[in-house]
Formats: C-alpha cells, sequence, structure tokens
C-alpha cells in the first residue's frame, strides 16, 4: 500500500486547495474556500487534504464534524471527495482506506457522505461511489431532482405552452437582474405561507455570494405591471445551469410569470449548456415525492436524476 500524507486544511492551504479544484474533474465552484467559508460560523470545518509520497495533491474532501458524525458536507448541496485528473482506481481504494482509517483514528463514528450528482463531472468520477460499496457503506437518502439534457430535449407540454401564452398577454419581461432584494423578499413570503420555511441563504448573504461569484450565481427575474412577479436564482457550473432558488409571487402564480423565466434560460441564455437542473421535488430524505412540483418540472422536457446519501458507521 503506498504511504499517503492525510492533512487537515488550515487557512495557509487555501491557495494550493482553489488550485486543485479549478484542476480537477469533479469539482465545482462550491467548493472554492470563498464560498464554502461564507458559513463557517455554523460548521465547525474539518476538510481534508490527501497528499502522495512525492508530496502531490491527489485529492480534497470538503467535510465538517458536528459531535462524533463526518459531513461531507453539512453546509453544501453535496460533497464527496474531490480527484486529481490522473488518479486511478487502484489508488482511490487506496486513498478511501486511509481516510476512513484517519477518521477512525480521530473517533470519528459516522460518516455522511453527498455524493456528487454525475452531471457536474468533468470526466467520469465515480471512483467513490465504488468505494462506498466495498466499504459497506449504506444508502439511506436519495433525493429526486429534474434535470433536462439539453442534446436531446422533449417537447414542453400542452400545459406549459398555455402558461407561457398567458404571461405574454400579461406583458411579462424577463432579464436578467441584481434585485437580489426584492426576489429574497418574494422567497420568504412564499417559503413561510407555503411551508412555514426560511430560505437557506439570507438576503445578505446570497449578495455577498453573488458579489464574490458574479460568473456562477445569477438572477432572472419577471416583471410586469406593478413590479417583480417571480424570480430564478441560477448557479452556474461549467456544464450545469442549476436553479438554486425559484420564487413565483401569488400575482405571478395567477399570471404565470415564472414559466418565461425558464423558456429564456432553456432557449436562450443557457441553450449552450449540457444541462439545465431544476432542483429537487422530494421531501423527507427522499421518502415523499411532491407530485406538483415534479410535475411542472416534467412539463419543460425535465427528467429525473438521483441524488444520493450514503453512511458508514464505525
Amino acid at each position: 500500500m503506498r504511504s499517503l500524507e492525510i492533512v487537515k486544511y488550515e487557512n495557509i492551504y487555501k491557495s494550493s486547495w482553489d488550485d486543485f479544484i479549478s484542476t480537477s474533474k469533479n469539482g465545482t465552484f462550491l467548493f472554492y474556500r470563498d464560498y464554502m467559508e461564507y458559513h463557517s460560523d455554523r460548521y465547525h470545518d474539518h476538510s481534508l487534504m490527501v497528499y502522495s509520497d512525492t508530496g502531490k495533491l491527489l485529492a480534497v474532501m470538503p467535510a465538517n464534524i458536528r459531535g462524533d458524525t463526518l459531513h461531507s458536507h453539512e453546509g453544501l448541496s453535496f460533497g464527496g471527495i474531490i480527484l486529481d485528473l490522473q488518479i486511478r482506481l487502484e489508488i482511490f481504494m487506496e486513498l478511501s482506506s486511509a481516510l476512513l482509517s484517519y477518521l477512525r483514528n480521530l473517533g470519528v463514528k459516522e460518516v455522511i457522505y453527498k455524493a456528487i450528482p454525475y452531471i457536474y463531472h468533468r470526466l467520469p468520477s465515480d471512483e467513490d461511489l465504488y468505494a462506498l460499496f466495498n466499504h459497506n457503506a449504506v444508502l439511506y437518502r436519495r433525493d429526486v431532482n429534474s434535470v433536462l439534457f439539453m442534446g436531446n430535449m422533449v417537447p414542453y407540454q400542452t400545459l406549459r405552452k398555455r402558461t407561457l401564452s398567458k404571461a405574454k398577454m400579461h406583458g411579462i419581461i424577463v432579464e436578467k437582474s441584481e434585485d437580489y432584494m426584492g426576489f429574497m423578499g418574494i422567497l420568504e413570503q412564499v417559503l413561510m405561507k407555503r411551508h412555514g420555511l426560511e430560505p437557506v441563504h439570507t438576503f445578505e448573504e446570497i449578495s455577498l455570494l453573488a458579489r464574490r461569484f458574479p460568473e456562477n450565481i445569477k438572477l432572472f427575474t419577471a416583471s410586469g405591471e406593478g413590479g417583480l412577479k417571480a424570480g430564478v436564482i441560477i448557479y452556474e457550473h461549467d456544464h450545469v445551469a442549476h436553479a438554486q432558488y425559484t420564487a413565483n409571487s401569488e400575482e405571478g402564480m395567477k399570471i404565470g410569470a415564472l414559466d418565461p423565466i425558464f423558456d429564456f434560460l432553456i432557449k436562450d441564455y443557457y441553450k449552450d449548456k449540457r444541462y439545465i437542473s431544476f432542483g429537487v421535488s422530494s421531501e423527507k430524505e427522499g421518502k415523499y415525492l411532491n407530485k406538483g412540483l415534479v410535475a411542472y418540472k416534467e412539463g419543460f422536457g425535465a427528467r429525473t436524476l438521483a441524488h444520493d446519501f450514503y453512511k458508514i458507521c464505525f
């Protein structure tokens, strides 16, 4: 077995970490330290870096510890192990064993692992899924995401076409916007009224992240008589445009204000992307499917992509 060095991330490694994410085969902007650390007050970071015996950085693992459980990563949509382009499966299997041994010696009793959906990979990167299987990980949660594959698009359903016509009749205008305050106001009202919840991000946090990552975080809005009606915050990755937040006001719902935004993203702004991700439609760790929500997304031609969560207990 090769000699591997596992190092807990510290601020002095920021440049090395970020450079590695940029050239890795499955990293996204979510793993840059300036994104991960916007909520550093909420999570006890225990991200890891794995070096070969020659000092080459082979992998990094965004992670936090809560109690005796290590999460990868509790504060991100997904986590997992980010890999060097050149890594081979045999080496990765040794690397995964070394990581688990390190965590066991640290006193960790449980690992929660949010796998990166394959659509975000720059190259095939399912080494971790094979290792999880070999280490007897348990698949305990499976979320349902709806994704549009731009290379083979399914036609819109009739209801979506009708709603687009309705929005056009009401003079809805779609544009890229910086009105995060107006959008978050609608989102907060919608989440509280329908679900009794608050957004994961505050207005201050999403504004900060949008300033830090202007090429990745973008807001698109639909306006009509009386002002803002609906909006979508997109997280833009190499091959994926993901709808991180979607909000439709009461009036916006009546006049179909949200549909023209997605139509614009699909047919114009992101027409050259490989995938458009509409987000998750399942709740209660995947056990409950919001049928109305998934039907809405499928109306644009999106189809199901599973997002898996694993657990390893020592």
